[in-house]
């Protein structure tokens, strides 16, 4: 009975995430602040500085994880509460943590696929070896759950609007990204600069993978993937909470 019970909630898991990345991976604001804004940050950051790919290809993940993974949960919640399909989904005989799951390996399948994309690329093209490969799967892993969880979280807002879900969201991660020794090393920045940086989750992500590359870095892997993984539980178990809470008041 366990084992039939199990069959199901993963087929449901799999029918849920497959509608989400058959329906939302198309839509315009996750485009745009999943690959076209990050691209265009890093971009910005990175033209007219004398630095090498090594340097650079840790940022742009870091980047890509953030807002690749935070990207797709801001809008599939409010957006399916517009067109009011939610209510056919909370009238489905299956637990509610089972729509937020489905909505956070959706965004954790996004992240993952651009992150393999742009490793492919600095591998191919710019002749950048992974150094750690088990170091460098195991962040992604965190980082992915993390980011998406946090994205989950910001759309447990009960609001029809997804631009509503995006202001929040962009309140949170612009600020977030400058103190997160992307732009800046860690091995740079002053002491007080290095004390900011510790509030950011993106500082243990971009120093995990720039130990996966093989460049300096600062913090030792050991601390960062701890601190992240602690990260990660609190973001996902907060946002199945909160969506627990608001998901009827949406009907």
């Amino acid at each position: 009975m366990e084992i039939k019970r199990l069959r199901l909630l993963a087929s449901q898991l799999k029918a849920i995430t497959w509608k989400n990345i058959k329906i939302y991976y198309s839509e315009s604001p996750v485009l745009i602040f999943g690959m076209l804004f990050p691209f265009c940050l890093f971009l910005a950051f990175a033209l007219g500085r004398n630095l090498g790919y090594l340097e650079l290809l840790p940022g742009l993940l870091g980047i890509t994880f953030f807002f690749a993974g935070s990207a797709v949960g801001p809008f599939i919640t409010p957006w399916e509460t517009r067109t009011r399909t939610l209510e056919r989904l909370l009238a489905l005989p299956a637990p509610r943590w089972i729509l937020v799951a489905g909505d956070i390996l959706a965004g954790f399948f996004f992240s993952i696929f651009l992150a393999v994309l742009i490793i492919l690329f600095a591998y191919i093209v710019l002749g950048i070896q992974v150094d750690n490969l088990v170091l460098l799967v195991l962040t992604a892993i965190i980082a992915g759950l993390f980011f998406v969880g946090l994205g989950s979280a910001f759309a447990a807002l009960p609001t029809n609007k997804p631009s509503n879900v995006m202001m929040l969201a962009n309140s949170i991660r612009l600020p977030v990204i400058f103190i997160s020794g992307i732009f800046v090393p860690q091995v740079e920045l002053p002491f007080w600069g290095r004390v900011i940086s510790y509030i950011s989750p993106v500082t243990y992500v971009v120093e995990l993978l720039r130990a996966a590359f093989g460049d300096v870095y600062y913090l030792s892997p050991i601390l960062s993937a701890s601190i992240l993984g602690m990260f990660m539980v609190m973001v996902l178990g907060g946002a199945v909470i909160l969506h627990n809470h608001t998901l009827t008041r949406r009907i």
